[in-house]
């Protein structure tokens, strides 16, 4: 058997002591902290489940002028899911404003805003003025979502295009961008003020795709 001095013993049990008790409290349950993000790398808004992976480009926070020419800012809209379309009065697509009446109707209490742009440059289907286009919406489809002064939409014809649709057809990411080919076309932001989802002119505005889309946009 191995022969100890007392000192030397004694200075291996406290080193062994030091050890074990510098284990027990070093164990899972000690385990540092992750250190809170810097200032630069906090994260950003965060965007809803239909957003993840995507780039989500400029928010739509326009300054537009209503059917009666008072002035609006999109940006006042924040919160709410807004469905933007480009309408028309003398388009076979025309009777789509049924169905987005009845959209506006049904969601609006969630918080969805349906926001209608007359334009005249697909066939020269919007040519009343701002009454004209008021008393034909108020009589035939008792529309009560905002309406705006005409825009123009497309590179050609006279004038340039409206700020709000150079960004919707020019600057957002992927497929969401492009030129509009014809009335009824369909944006449709999210609360935060991005765009999540477009739709053709074809597509009805009750179809399962485009009520999916705007409940996901409303979330619970």
């Amino acid at each position: 058997m191995r022969s100890w001095s007392l000192p030397r013993l004694v200075s291996v049990l406290t080193l062994t002591l030091a050890v074990g008790a510098g284990c027990k409290a070093g164990g899972d349950d000690a385990r540092a902290a992750p250190p809170e993000p810097t200032a630069d790398k906090a994260p950003g808004p965060r965007p809803t489940p239909r957003d993840a992976g995507r780039t989500l480009g400029p928010k739509i926070d326009h300054d537009v002028k209503l059917l009666d020419g008072s002035a609006m800012k999109l940006s006042e809209l924040r919160g709410h899911a807004l469905l933007i379309v480009n309408t028309a009065s003398e388009c076979g697509y025309t009777p789509q404003y049924e169905g987005l009446q009845t959209l506006y109707e049904r969601y609006r209490e969630r918080g969805l805003e349906v926001l209608a742009f007359p334009c005249n440059d697909f066939g020269g289907q919007e040519p009343g003025d701002a009454k004209t286009i008021r008393d034909y919406l108020s009589k035939t489809y008792q529309v009560t979502f905002p309406v705006f002064e005409k825009q123009r939409i497309t590179k050609s014809g006279p004038g340039p295009k409206s700020p709000l649709w150079k960004t919707l057809t020019e600057d957002l990411p992927g497929d969401l961008a492009g030129e509009v080919k014809w009335n009824f076309t369909k944006f449709l932001v999210n609360r935060e003020g991005f765009v999540v989802a477009r739709f053709a002119s074809s597509v009805d505005p009750l179809a399962p795709e485009v009520v999916s889309a705007v409940e996901g946009a409303l979330g619970k």
